[in-house]
């Protein structure tokens, strides 16, 4: 991942005017027209510069999308720090061992952890089976309900346990005969 701020000369809390002044600078340093006539090399690095200096621009430029470039840029820079070729944060390859501890910054601890979180609790399968999850409990609650109501409907003014015990003395009464 490019580091955005630096493609821009910029420190991480730079304002929207900074970025603006910084983006409009390198654009005309860098821009194509303006090496339309140096050599290929000079012209295709003075392409991609320009491509970088704009994509960084506009993610730098849009509150949202800078703050996720933030949120995503500082999260692979602690899981750099703290994992070594692990698949997860701070797990080996195994997800035995967790490796995070001493080397994890505290400071980021709290944060890397909540997104981690975030990230769980919406990712498209958490969020389907908390559904499924939640409509079979929603119908067994309502099974239940219904046939609470419908108890009552035809057995009115009887609970469910005097409606067993009239149910046993019939029994005992049709054994007796």
């Amino acid at each position: 991942m490019d580091d955005h701020y630096k493609i821009l000369g910029l420190q991480r809390n730079a304002s929207r005017e900074d970025i603006k002044e910084a983006f409009r600078k390198m654009a005309l340093k860098f821009h194509p027209d303006k090496h339309s006539q140096s050599p290929k090399a000079v012209r295709d690095n003075a392409t991609l510069t320009f491509k970088q200096l704009s994509e960084a621009y506009e993610i730098l430029s849009d509150h949202r999308k800078r703050a996720d470039y933030d949120l995503r840029s500082s999260y692979s820079s602690i899981n750099k720090r703290s994992s070594h070729g692990g698949y997860g944060y701070g797990y080996t390859h195994n997800n035995y061992g967790y490796k995070g501890g001493a080397s994890q910054s505290h400071s980021h601890g709290f944060v890397s952890n909540l997104e981690i979180a975030l990230r769980f609790f919406t990712t498209r399968a958490f969020l389907l089976n908390s559904a499924f999850a939640g409509a079979l409990i929603g119908g067994i609650y309502v099974f239940d309900m219904g046939r609470e109501a419908l108890w009552r409907v035809h057995n009115s003014g009887k609970s469910f346990e005097a409606a067993m015990e009239s149910i046993e003395k019939a029994k005992t009464h049709k054994d007796k005969t």
